[in-house]
């Protein structure tokens, strides 16, 4: 038999319900406790069940009446159950069965009648009056998962906020990177620019900027070339074997720390001490060193301080003492001793030429025919700063150097001074901080305008004050006689005539001598000057003189010496 539930029915008075919950119109649901069916029953809003009917699920009117049912009438169903029971149609409240009529036949419950019969009694109340009048409206089945991301909190709502947290402390840290990486720049850019600025503004001051040089003529360097301190000494080669000298000035600027060698060209002019005009070489020959360091005194605006007279023997000692000189050598130089023509040089042309004693004195003393004396001079320099290299760096044992020397050393210059000067300028020549240069001279011995009063600025610190060419007569004379003494006895008789004497250096041999002027004005000193040296009037003529002289003099064979 079908074990259905009915409401009205006695065995049954003893099941419970439970509310589960309300409907979309606030009604209570509930459901029946069955705990022989422990299985979650389904809710059918449409199975309304009323229970003056006293029907249950599942009820068939049509089994008890033996009598074919009537069609059921779709359109009279009433889903909400507030329509009356009417002729043949379900009982409001029932679930229409289609297989009621198998059902009273055979006695068995079809599975479609089983399944709803597992599904527990919920009796249900009518909605409102305003609300049975509103017109029906599909239902939708929703269920409680649904609507969870609504009553659940989002559990990743944390977590978002953390990496927003996280990403902007990032940036920040990132940002703050950028500005210090950006000050740390900028201070290093400042700090660079700084030093840059102070070693500049130090080789501007030292005088080591280039295009500054030495030799420049720029204002502010000759400023602060004139407050620098510096020691200088004047050093005179003497020959002994050619009977000429050699002169240069050693300079200590212990402002800069650097050392040079100026090298004066025997034809700078000088003023004696009887207010005429000399040169050099003869102001060493007659004034001695005395007189010779106050006349550069005033050309040169210098403050010498002593006097180093070096005869060649002396020179030879002094290198070989030191162990011999390295020189990068500019000529092939004859010995001097050799007999016979075609022996090998004394000293070969070339790179890093080791020199002796000897060979060093031949190199600093050699001038080649026709070659000019400034040629001389440099090889001169080369030998010097190319021994004080050499030199002990050690005051004592420079000073201990020289005494062995046993030379006669001028008054004003002692052993110990001039051992602990020469020991300074060594550690600077050692170290790359020394140089030579030579000064330059116009034909008449004045300064030139650039170069030589350039040096006098920056390396000496003094003013160039040459001697006024206005105030005698410049004769500019060559020596073409082939006697080489033959200069010196010119150069006497015209200075006591009241002339400024100018070497012209030696010439080819030639017959006759002559007299040349340019300027109509100098026709008469001409006139004079060759009188004077006792050539006859023939010979004066009208040319181009040799450099700034006024009158320029080529002596010839014909010229006889008055000492004669």
């Amino acid at each position: 038999m079908n074990d259905r539930y009915d409401a009205g029915a006695a065995g049954h008075g003893a099941d419970q319900y439970e509310l589960v919950g309300y409907d979309e119109y606030g009604q209570p649901v509930y459901r029946q406790v069955r705990p022989q069916q422990p299985q979650q029953q389904t809710y059918d809003p449409y199975a309304q069940q009323t229970q003056q009917y006293g029907q249950g699920y599942g009820y068939d009117p049509y089994a008890q009446q033996g009598t074919q049912p009537p069609a059921y009438d779709y359109g009279a169903y009433d889903p909400y159950a507030t329509g009356s029971h009417q002729g043949g149609g379900p009982v409001p409240g029932t679930a229409h069965d289609p297989y009621g009529q198998a059902t009273a036949a055979t006695g068995r419950q079809p599975r479609a009648e089983q399944t709803a019969q597992q599904t527990a009694h919920i009796p249900q109340q009518a909605g409102p009056a305003h609300d049975q009048e509103a017109p029906a409206e599909p239902q939708r089945d929703y269920h409680t998962e649904q609507f969870a991301f609504v009553e659940e909190p989002d559990a990743n709502s944390e977590d978002v906020i953390d990496w927003l947290k996280f990403t902007e402390n990032r940036t920040e840290r990132r940002e703050e990177a950028r500005r210090r990486s950006r000050s740390r720049i900028v201070a290093l850019a400042v700090v660079l620019a700084l030093v840059a600025a102070g070693g500049v503004g130090y080789l501007w001051y030292a005088g080591k900027l280039p295009g500054l040089s030495s030799d420049g003529s720029a204002t502010g360097t000759a400023t602060a070339a004139g407050a620098q301190k510096r020691d200088v000494i004047v050093v005179h080669l003497h020959d002994i074997k050619g009977d000429g000298t050699a002169t240069a000035l050693l300079v200590d600027n212990t402002t800069t720390q650097r050392g040079t060698t100026v090298l004066l060209p025997n034809s700078l002019a000088l003023t004696s001490d009887d207010g005429t005009t000399t040169t050099l070489a003869k102001s060493v020959e007659d004034d001695g060193s005395d007189g010779t360091r106050d006349a550069l005194d005033t050309v040169l605006g210098t403050d010498i301080e002593g006097t180093w007279r070096l005869d060649t023997p002396y020179l030879q000692n002094l290198v070989d003492l030191v162990g011999n000189i390295d020189v990068d050598t500019d000529t092939d130089v004859p010995d001097p001793t050799a007999k016979k023509k075609g022996t090998a040089p004394l000293v070969n042309k070339g790179r890093d030429q080791t020199l002796s004693g000897k060979m060093a004195v031949a190199y600093a003393t050699y001038r080649a025919p026709g070659e000019a004396q400034d040629a001389q001079l440099k090889r001169f320099g080369q030998v010097l700063q190319s021994m004080l290299r050499k030199l002990s760096s050690d005051p004592q044992a420079a000073t201990t150097t020289i005494q062995t020397l046993q030379q006669i050393l001028d008054p004003s210059l002692t052993d110990k001074d001039l051992g602990t000067f020469l020991a300074g300028l060594s550690d600077l020549a050692k170290g790359g901080d020394y140089k030579t240069d030579l000064l330059s001279v116009r034909s008449d011995g004045t300064l030139s305008a650039q170069t030589g009063a350039g040096i006098v600025r920056n390396v000496l610190g003094g003013t160039a004050k040459s001697p006024d060419k206005d105030a005698a007569v410049s004769v500019s004379v060559q020596n073409a006689t082939g006697v080489k003494d033959n200069t010196e006895k010119a150069r006497v008789v015209l200075l006591n005539g009241g002339f400024t004497f100018l070497e012209g250096g030696t010439g080819t041999a030639r017959a006759t001598s002559q007299v040349v002027y340019t300027d109509a004005a100098d026709k008469a000193n001409a006139t004079e000057v060759a009188k004077t040296l006792g050539l006859p009037a023939g010979s004066v003529a009208k040319g181009k003189t040799s450099g700034s002289a006024d009158v320029s003099v080529v002596l010839g064979q014909d010229y006889k010496p008055s000492s004669d």
